[in-house]
């Protein structure tokens, strides 16, 4: 990065990292630092009656400095601790002076450190580490977005959704809350994998590269095997290997994958996203629902402490049993329509009469999960089990035993959202071929997420598939439930985001042409001349208001213009930049 680009703070950040090294002091040392204990654990175990050695180490988050003594907050990977420093201590004998160059001048909020010393208690009655080392493990080079001092210590409202999720390592570092989502993700996989293993099923992998997009429909991403010269598919869905892991002989396979579908994004949505999925031996959709609400009911038990969770005004208890409902019947409940025995034409009038917009490549499954999105899911808050759908809503899936006309599949809805899907799972391989072969003319029809034909796994089929029950849960969907989070950016560590917008480098000349104020030239140069020229000729106010973001936005430190400096000054640059004027 040339300097020329570089705010003040940054310039002044790498000046003192050169101050260090002439010191003699390495910035980034190689050397392990030894740390035995934790900000959290030190509180916790803290007793009068002892001084505790301890070593920790983390980063700078705030400071008092106070003559020769010196407070600082220090954030570990657990939690904050109150670091007090004094000069004797740290720089004895002739070394005092250092003192006042390094930790006064050259170290910043943002640097990490490690501190050897021991645990006391302060006259104010905060449990803190008295330093008697002090070790710089790493300078850091651009300020943490820190805007307030609140008692001695530094905090911000690192609160922008797109400035967060893109710059997700300081999110986690200025926002407490946004690490524990995270730590409760993995405790939630844990869960998981805990009570399925009790069952003493096994957890394979599969790959993510594929031939054959197969097991959802879904628009697959493609790339290319240079030594092959062939292109490949990123999975949208493990099913069809685990399925073929079955006719292996294993009783019960299980998977966390990460699966990829080329499709849009919104609050629930991410192109990539991670899905658990189960398939066992000799069990049906009845038995895996049993199954089903069971695990989530011990993994809210084990992550929560309790069953209930609270997403904005609602609270959601995964104590099981769960109601059940069919699609057709649910259907009925909330359209007053009966679709039993429908064909594709009548299915178009009844979406038409219900203001769904539908289009030619959609038949008749596709139709008719329309009706039941549109109409129905949003209703669905408890955990709900929907099962029993249309044939042509579910090429995978077997024929129900009691009418041919639907499958032995369910949904669980909760929150009005789908979290998890499941079969009796189709293992006639003739069937397979026509529903796959059923698939292919949608395809040709237009629908992009129609299914592709899988020679290699109806092979499989035919060497014989037991009755199989499989199942998958969106993992991504479960955290944001047992977080309270309503968009899933907020349970993924680095959520897919557009591309990056880089600030526009105009001249500075041009701004002084214009007129333009030198002290708002840093703040206006990120939106760009043609913007600030729109600007200009716009209400003073909504440029007033433009201004303040942009400083707020781009965390400038310049004083914000008052709405009589911008009206003053639209006066005076209109002169030059207005096309219009005279």
């Amino acid at each position: 990065m040339h300097h020329l680009e570089l705010s003040e703070q940054e310039l002044i950040r790498r000046q003192s990292l050169n101050e260090l090294r002439e010191l003699g002091i390495d910035p980034y040392p190689a050397a392990i630092y030894e740390v035995n204990a934790y900000s959290t654990d030190i509180k916790e175990e803290f007793n009068d009656e002892e001084k505790r050695p301890v070593s920790i180490a983390g980063r700078i988050m705030g400071r008092r400095i106070m003559g020769k003594a010196s407070f600082i907050e220090l954030q570990d990977s657990k939690g904050r601790i109150q670091v007090y420093i004094t000069r004797d201590d740290i720089c004895p004998g002739e070394d005092k002076e250092l003192y006042n160059t390094v930790f006064k001048k050259l170290l910043d909020i943002g640097d990490f450190i490690g501190i050897t010393g021991f645990v006391f208690r302060t006259q104010m009655g905060e449990i803190s580490v008295h330093a008697q080392t002090l070790t710089v493990l790493s300078k850091s080079l651009r300020p943490l977005p820190v805007v307030k001092m609140k008692n001695g210590v530094a905090y911000d409202k690192f609160s922008d959704p797109e400035l967060r999720y893109r710059q997700r390592y300081v999110d986690l570092v200025v926002n407490d809350e946004v690490k524990e989502i995270f730590i409760k993700r993995t405790r939630i996989f844990n869960a998981m994998r805990e009570f399925i293993n009790q069952f003493g099923y096994l957890e394979v992998d599969t790959p993510v590269l594929q031939s054959i997009p197969g097991g959802a429909a879904a628009r697959p991403f493609i790339t290319h095997h240079n030594a092959l010269d062939i292109d490949l598919y990123l999975r949208i869905a493990n099913e069809l290997y685990l399925k073929r892991l079955i006719v292996g002989g294993f009783e019960g396979v299980y998977e966390f994958a990460r699966d990829f579908r080329n499709e849009g994004m919104d609050r629930t949505h991410n192109p990539e996203f991670t899905v658990m999925e189960i398939y066992v031996s000799y069990k049906d959709y009845r038995w895996m629902m049993e199954f089903t609400e069971q695990m989530l009911e011990q993994i809210a038990t084990k992550v929560l402490g309790t069953t209930k969770v609270t997403i904005g005004d609602r609270e959601i208890d995964f104590k099981a049993p769960y109601p059940r409902i069919t699609m057709i019947d649910a259907i009925k409940e909330h359209t007053g329509i009966d679709i039993t025995g429908m064909d594709e034409t009548q299915l178009r009038e009844v979406c038409k009469e219900l203001n769904i917009e539908v289009d030619d490549s959609m038949g008749k499954g596709k139709l008719i999960d329309e009706i039941f999105g549109e109409k129905c899911e949003g209703n669905y808050i408890q955990p709900t089990f929907i099962i029993d759908y249309p044939i042509e809503m579910s090429p995978l899936c077997k024929r129900h035993r009691n009418n041919p006309e639907l499958t032995e599949r369910f949904e669980l809805m909760v929150n009005g959202k789908e979290l998890a899907n499941a079969y009796s799972e189709l293992n006639d391989p003739i069937d397979q071929r026509e529903r796959f072969e059923e698939q292919l003319r949608l395809s040709e029809k237009g629908d992009d997420e129609a299914m592709f034909i899988d020679q290699d796994f109806l092979r499989a089929l035919e060497y014989g598939m037991p009755p199989t029950a499989g199942m998958g849960i969106g993992m991504d969907r479960l955290t944001m439930l047992l977080t309270g989070q309503t968009t899933i950016q907020e349970v993924l560590l680095f959520p897919q985001m557009r591309p990056e917008k880089k600030a526009k480098k105009d001249s500075p000349a041009k701004y002084a042409e214009a007129g333009i104020p030198e002290a708002w030239v840093a703040v206006l140069q990120k939106a760009g001349y043609n913007e600030v020229k729109s600007l200009i000729e716009a209400n003073p106010n909504k440029l007033h208001q433009e201004i303040c973001g942009l400083n707020k936005k781009f965390k400038m430190e310049l004083n914000n213009p008052t709405v009589e400096e911008v009206k003053s000054w639209v006066e005076n640059a209109k002169k030059t930049v207005s096309p219009n004027a005279q």
